[in-house]
């Protein structure tokens, strides 16, 4: 499964390392629009199922442990998390809200759809959504409706398989053979996923690089 992924040259790979390298700190979450940050640098959001590692691939990306919050109680992250990168400041990383939670009560599910619609549709900083899914489950209803949203709202899109370590590489080729099919379905979104593992470090250089391009 070493080729699984999309290939990017050494220097790109080098230099997303370098860019995720230096200081990263977390700036503020913002539980409704008028509490966003100014609209000065490029931004990467985060989207993902509840459970589906989104915290952890964070934590794996940046280098950090703990930079995002981890939770055992799914739907935790209820606001827009931003996330500076470099000094002097080069882009942000944003965690958005968890979704396809079954516990949490409507009107709060409800609050957190209006805030993320909202973000993706008016914000000019966001370069590009990484959608993350489950390579145990592929792609579910759930994961569709947010597509949809990013379709709708002409966001440029990326999907990011997580959890691979913990699927046959037999299983995982179906999986992946799937995902990459429904992505070239949809107009918003890059044809190339990344298949990723937070604790084995799968796809991780890779995953720098891509968000590094994506901000251009």
């Amino acid at each position: 499964m070493s080729d699984i992924n999309p290939s990017f040259d050494e220097d790109a790979i080098e230099a997303a390392r370098k860019r995720f390298a230096g200081p990263i700190e977390f700036l503020k979450s913002a539980p409704a629009l008028e509490f966003l940050p100014a609209d000065e640098v490029p931004e990467v959001a985060f989207a993902g199922r509840s459970n589906v590692g989104k915290s952890s691939l964070l934590n794996a990306l940046t280098g950090r442990k703990a930079l995002a919050r981890t939770s055992v109680t799914p739907g935790r992250t209820q606001e827009l998390n931003f996330f500076d990168v470099g000094d002097p400041l080069a882009f942000r990383l944003v965690d958005m809200p968890g979704y396809g939670f079954a516990k949490a009560p409507r009107d709060i599910v409800k609050k957190w759809r209006f805030l993320v619609n909202d973000y993706l549709r008016g914000r000019q900083a966001l370069k590009r959504a990484l959608v993350l899914i489950d390579s145990r489950h592929g792609i579910k209803d759930v994961d569709r409706e947010i597509l949809e949203m990013l379709d709708r709202a002409a966001v440029s899109y990326r999907l990011v398989m997580t959890k691979a370590d913990k699927v046959k590489a037999s299983d995982l080729a179906v999986t992946v053979a799937a995902t990459e099919a429904e992505a070239r379905k949809r107009a918003a979104a890059h044809p190339e996923i990344i298949v990723t593992s937070s604790d084995g470090g799968m796809g991780i250089a890779e995953l720098r690089a891509a968000v590094v391009e994506a901000i251009g």
